[in-house]
């Protein structure tokens, strides 16, 4: 810090003051070299990365990536056969399948090309009953829905026999078994169903009917 005026009383106050001075200019002078020196550097290496890239153009617009629109949800096709094949396997109450039962005690069903021989061990218990259902006591339009569900679920489950409980119409009026004659009429109407006979004492008898169900389509 150079001396003010005023406190310069003697040749040795200049001389320090003249000292201070020169040291101030060095260091002025080395900052402004350094100065110098960085910004030759900067613009040495600019012109070095010109070079390599070569000319250049501005871009005219702002790059764009296109995406890909979101995919549709996928159609639930099995679901839609499922629910077009039930409004065609509608089962009615009015069905005649006086002419399909066989003439015999129990009343038994099989369907054409399939021999008695079938029917014949199915009522000699000789399959297997893989899963039941009980209607007895539902009204007729939730017995009808219940038994088409059920016969659906257990062919596509694999399933050869059931049993189908539909009562003795003991409750009913005039006891006669009503729900009987309309399961008969429904697992009739059902593509599934082979075959059906009257169901053992032990397992049911005018009560139950045993239900043979054809192979699942793999």
């Amino acid at each position: 810090m150079p001396l003010p005026p005023k406190a310069i009383k003697s040749l040795a106050d200049l001389k320090t003051l003249q000292h201070k001075l020169a040291e101030q200019r060095e260091r002025e002078t080395a900052a402004a070299a350094a100065r110098a020196a960085a910004e030759k550097k900067r613009l040495a290496e600019q012109d070095l990365f010109a070079r390599a890239i070569g000319a250049t153009q501005p871009l005219r617009r702002k790059a764009a990536v296109p995406l890909a629109p979101e995919p549709p949800a996928p159609i639930p096709v099995q679901h839609q056969l499922d629910e077009e094949r039930v409004l065609r396997e509608s089962l009615s109450d009015e069905f005649d399948v006086t002419t399909l039962l066989d003439a015999d005690d129990a009343m038994s069903f099989r369907r054409p090309g399939i021999h008695t021989d079938v029917t014949r061990k199915l009522r000699a218990g000789e399959w297997s009953i893989q899963r039941q259902i009980d209607l007895h006591g539902m009204r007729s339009d939730e017995a009808r829905e219940a038994l088409g569900a059920f016969i659906r679920d257990a062919y596509k489950q694999g399933l050869r026999c059931v049993r189908v409980v539909h009562g003795k119409g003991l409750g009913s009026p005039g006891r006669q078994p009503v729900l009987k004659a309309k399961v008969q009429r429904w697992l009739i109407q059902k593509s599934e169903t082979l075959a059906f006979v009257q169901a053992k004492p032990a397992e049911g008898g005018a009560g139950a009917l045993l239900v043979l169900l054809a192979p699942a389509r793999r």
